[in-house]
């Protein structure tokens, strides 16, 4: 049994980490902070498309990866 949650572990952590890496940045650095602030906040859709689905499934995945971790804790 813990080898199994083990390697569903792997798997979560590594999905995890790819869809965190693929996600584009937030900010564009301190100009796009002074200057660009508002629209990012409000003018993007940033909830819909391809940052969304990857946000969704990093969210996902952290959750996954947690309560694995604590179950696995939890066996041993």
């Amino acid at each position: 049994m813990s080898i199994a949650l083990k390697i569903v572990l792997a798997l979560v952590s590594i999905i995890l980490i790819i869809s965190i890496l693929l996600q584009s940045s937030n900010s564009a650095g301190l100009s796009g902070s002074i200057g660009g602030g508002a629209e990012q906040l409000f003018g993007k859709r940033k909830s819909q498309g391809y940052d969304g689905i990857l946000s969704k499934i990093a969210t996902g995945a952290a959750a996954l990866f947690i309560i694995i971790s604590l179950v696995l804790v939890a066996l041993e």
